[in-house]
């Protein structure tokens, strides 16, 4: 995979003309309605293997979208699965607003079911789904685990953001931070829940996917310590053995890979290969058990969804007993749909 497509070099216009799936034998440019917002309308680039194989999805760069179509006539060279590049909500080919963690994320779920629908002759098992992406995309990645912990068999984060509030107060220049201030609607110190509910680091108890991280140890626009609180607080909750991490050395400029060589980013690649050929089988989220709801959370067995992305609550959960409590440090409502029942309620207050 190009880890070029991260960089936000290339920020392309929005889109205006008609939404139309365009294909080619070994790519295609789809378009999709989110389940979450009917009636937005969400593009996707699939990249077709010359064999059946596992799907691998993945996202953009933080002010990227996916490239526009290019007729594919032979396989990508070095592909071996079906992939889904997303395009996020109100990126340059989709409609909608980002959201920084938001709804976003269940874009990408919504891809990934298009995909099993429409690509089934591609697949070799749909219930195994990788992630893989970067900058970005990389924060995408430490969240995205987390909020859907059973979803997928193994997720790659190169460079990623784990802590919005701490990139947010580090943005020297406000390269990043006008846009977490409208997609996010405010600054950290405004509403540190916001933001702790769209970052992986703080979600990171949930995570039951294995999850490998690259990082660049002198990254400007992302520092190292994105991946390095990632990978510690893992080790202090004991969900070490689920993080395998590369700090290159003497990497990271204003570009990513800035001073990289091409055995380090080969590196990363067959690292990040390797995390996926060692699990072949969907995780198993435990039957009973506490997890960190960010907005929303969902499993293959049940899903929480609070009354706005910006809370954080607590689930206390015993699938064998049917029981769900929640507690919140603030007002909040939830609903949750479990055993295709759907019950609302209000989150006891936090002590």
């Amino acid at each position: 995979m190009p880890y070029e497509q991260y960089e936000d070099s290339v920020r392309l216009e929005k889109r205006k003309q008609a939404k139309q799936n365009q294909t080619s034998p070994y790519c295609d440019f789809i378009y999709y309605e989110s389940s979450r917002t009917p009636g937005v309308m969400l593009a996707a680039r699939i990249v077709k293997p010359e064999k059946p194989s596992y799907i691998l999805a993945g996202t953009h760069g933080w002010h990227m979208s996916i490239p526009a179509f290019k007729p594919m006539e032979e396989p990508q060279q070095g592909n071996h699965y079906l992939r889904v590049d997303v395009d996020m909500r109100g990126r340059a080919h989709s409609e909608g607003a980002p959201d920084c963690n938001g709804w976003e994320l269940y874009d990408v779920i919504d891809a990934i079911q298009y995909a099993r629908e429409h690509y089934a002759e591609y697949i070799l098992d749909p219930d195994i789904v990788y992630f893989e992406s970067g900058s970005g995309g990389g924060g995408n990645a430490m969240a995205i685990a987390c909020k859907f912990p059973d979803y997928f068999a193994a997720v790659t984060a190169l460079c990623g953001i784990s802590d919005y509030a701490l990139w947010y107060d580090n943005d020297e220049i406000g390269e990043f931070r006008d846009e977490m201030d409208v997609w996010i609607g405010c600054a950290p110190k405004d509403n540190p829940m916001a933001f702790r509910s769209r970052s992986g680091l703080d979600l990171i108890g949930n995570l039951t996917s294995p999850v490998y991280l690259a990082h660049g140890e002198t990254d400007i626009r992302v520092p190292a310590d994105h991946s390095r609180l990632y990978a510690a607080k893992a080790a202090e909750i004991g969900k070490d053995d689920l993080i395998t991490y590369y700090e290159l050395p003497g990497v990271g400029t204003r570009d990513h890979w800035g001073n990289a060589t091409g055995e380090m980013l080969d590196k990363v690649r067959s690292e990040s290969e390797l995390n996926r050929a060692r699990h072949r089988r969907p995780v198993e989220l435990p039957e009973r058990g506490r997890l960190t709801v960010g907005g929303y959370l969902f499993t293959r067995r049940f899903s929480v969804v609070l009354d706005s992305l910006d809370k954080v609550a607590v689930l206390e959960y015993d699938l064998a007993a049917g029981k769900f409590e929640l507690t919140c440090e603030t007002g909040c409502t939830y609903t949750i749909t479990a055993g295709g029942e759907t019950v609302s309620g209000t989150a006891a207050a936090a002590s």
